[in-house]
């Protein structure tokens, strides 16, 4: 990588940006090159022919239909950004510096990389009549009315989108079975004591769920499990996770992670020289944390692009290192998570997980490096600035759900 770490005074500024992916990553960094100062031409092609768009709201708003859309106020024509909308990105040729499309060629100086992921299908259910995954804005275009017609729903995969799904299911009057093939919710995030209450969540809201459960096959009409047991379906949600939108990068020259990650240094580059990556399609080595990290949330797509545009726009190289957070709105709660907690080695309750709200908090060698709080946003607010600090807490204190979580730190 010894192109890319050239002192960074010596650098000349690219004469051009190509941005691949029209998300938040993409549109972040293309708005962020305009407010840094960058003044040559920007260009953001995106896949879909829709008007960039924000997704959190599909699984909410727009799916429940009180929005129909949630396009970004971003006016592109006044930035002086260039849309190339509906057009599939199929290689990269690192040598021209030319990427491959179905309109033919497209050459560019600086690239950044910034496809997102796309969500795994459920093997075997392609094609199937009636299923479905919740990624774009015509995915929720296609559900909506599912909800409509108050459909019977199953939702494959207890993860944070297939709560989220059954949540707005089950506010459109939908019966809601949920199939999970691990022992609980949120199996591949979350610990089992953590994850205990919240299996509750699902019954509280007339949703059923069924842990233990592997499906078989799919079929139009029904979900047949491993088990023998067989759950009518007039439609099926799949939610069992997400991957780096990276394919079409194979043979490209970029190095791609064991997950299917753009890998990047600590300040985004990849590498190849003049190309860097951002948001859900990247990972990046943390100091804070001693691990690389891929972070597929709102928020990294939103911080990535600033580190990426400052450094284009003619400032200095500076390390990406963000407390990862994300939110999700389910079953009349709000959680939210900052930090990560691989490595922790004390896990801390800040109230009973049997009432509305509470928080956990996880340590390693006595400082906060996580916290999760279910509508406890002040705990939240006052953790994730911990975190950022690296700061040590009290257990006890931190413990006492009485105490503000700030007066913890010693």
């Amino acid at each position: 990588m010894s192109e890319q770490t050239k002192d960074p005074a010596a650098r000349e500024r690219p004469r051009d940006v190509v941005i691949v992916g029209a998300g938040m990553a993409g549109v972040q960094t293309a708005v962020a090159l305009r407010e840094q100062g960058f003044t040559g031409p920007v260009t953001l092609i995106g896949a879909e022919p829709h008007q960039p768009y924000d997704r959190p709201p599909l699984s909410k708003a727009v799916l429940l239909g009180k929005a129909e859309d949630s396009a970004f106020d971003v006016d592109f024509e006044a930035l002086d950004i260039t849309l190339r909308l509906g057009l599939d990105v199929t290689g990269l040729r690192a040598g021209a510096h030319e990427l491959d499309t179905a309109e033919g060629p497209v050459a560019y100086d600086t690239l950044v990389l910034a496809t997102g992921a796309e969500p795994v299908g459920l093997p075997g259910s392609e094609g199937v009549p009636g299923v479905h995954l919740l990624r774009t804005l015509d995915d929720a275009a296609r559900l909506r009315p599912v909800l409509e017609r108050q459909h019977d729903v199953v939702v494959v995969g207890a993860g944070w989108i297939g709560a989220e799904f059954a949540t707005a299911a089950r506010a459109a009057g939908c019966a809601v079975t949920v199939v999970e093939a691990a022992d609980r919710p949120l199996a591949g995030t979350m610990p089992a004591e953590v994850a205990a209450p919240m299996a509750d969540w699902y019954a509280e809201s007339g949703a059923e769920l069924l842990t233990g459960a592997r499906v078989a096959r799919v079929e139009e009409g029904a979900v047949h499990l491993a088990d023998g047991r067989v759950i009518p379906a007039g439609a099926v949600v799949v939610g069992i996770g997400a991957r780096p939108a990276t394919g079409w990068l194979a043979g490209s020259g970029i190095a791609l992670g064991p997950d299917g990650s753009v890998t990047t240094d600590r300040s985004l580059r990849t590498s190849l020289p003049d190309v860097r990556a951002v948001g859900d399609c990247a990972s990046f080595p943390s100091a804070r944390y001693g691990e690389r990290l891929l972070v597929h949330h709102w928020d990294n797509a939103l911080q990535g692009p600033r580190t990426v545009a400052a450094a284009l726009a003619g400032g200095a190289e500076t390390a990406y290192d963000p407390v990862p957070y994300f939110w999700s709105e389910q079953f009349g709660r709000f959680v939210q998570y900052a930090g990560h907690h691989t490595g922790a080695d004390t896990l801390l309750w800040r109230g009973d997980p049997a009432d509305p709200a509470w928080t956990v908090c996880w340590l390693r060698q006595g400082v906060l490096v996580a916290v999760l709080a279910v509508s406890r946003p002040r705990d939240l607010a006052q953790g994730r600035r911990l975190v950022e600090a690296g700061a040590r807490i009290d257990p006890a204190r931190a413990a006492d759900s009485s105490v503000p979580l700030k007066s913890a730190a010693l």
